[in-house]
């Protein structure tokens, strides 16, 4: 599996990727997503080109529907419950969500959509959530503190992760996760993609297109 150009230099895919990676490659389960999509969400934004980051958990355990970028589907899957929530808060936020889950046209204007794992057993959510994945992420939230960007943070798993983000000047959204057991705990009306489009526009930057490819 190719590293991804821009983020070669991160310490995480000399120190612990090899290790990773013969973990990963010597698991007897269906790992998830394919893998020559585990670094999707990298290769897509790379760090010069990226403006915003969302922080998903770890990929869609159902065959088929993770391709590599956090709380995105496969072109045709039918929403998960979590992406489903995202929608109807966008929804509400904007008037409109896009007519699929295929998000990565998000990806194309610079929205890092990234797991804190990259890989998970088909049906075991969470499987690999302590393999070693979060060194990749903390590298990656410190790198992209160099300059402002939005972060949004979704539950706790993803907050836990707010201390990597450095500096100043950044927009940094919590609430409660979009999944089920918690949208309607803070996530529903938190009305992120207005607010990360103020923030956007406010510093002279072009907003997002959340809803239409």
């Amino acid at each position: 599996m190719t590293v991804p150009l821009g983020w070669r230099h991160l310490p995480f895919f000399v120190q612990k990727w090899p290790d990773l990676s013969r973990a990963i490659s010597g698991d007897p389960r269906t790992i998830l997503p394919p893998e020559n999509q585990r670094f999707a969400a990298l290769q897509a934004c790379p760090p010069d080109r990226t403006r915003v980051v969302i922080l998903g958990q770890d990929p869609y355990p159902t065959p088929g529907h993770a391709h590599g970028l956090a709380f995105s589907v496969a072109p045709g899957v039918a929403l998960p419950r979590s992406l489903a929530n995202i929608y109807r808060e966008m929804t509400d936020d904007l008037g409109v969500c896009p007519p699929d889950g295929d998000l990565r046209f998000w990806a194309d204007q610079g929205v890092l959509l990234l797991n804190t794992a990259l890989t998970v057993p088909a049906g075991e959510a969470g499987g690999h959530a302590k393999l070693g994945w979060a060194q990749l992420t903390r590298e990656v939230l410190e790198a992209l503190s160099d300059r402002p960007r939005a972060f949004v943070l979704w539950g706790g798993h993803a907050q836990g992760f707010a201390p990597c983000i450095r500096g100043d000047g950044h927009l940094v959204l919590t609430s409660a996760h979009p999944s089920p057991l918690s949208a309607r705990k803070g996530f529903f009306g938190s009305r992120p993609f207005s607010r990360v489009n103020d923030w956007l526009k406010a510093k002279g930057d072009t907003p997002m297109n959340w809803t239409d490819r």
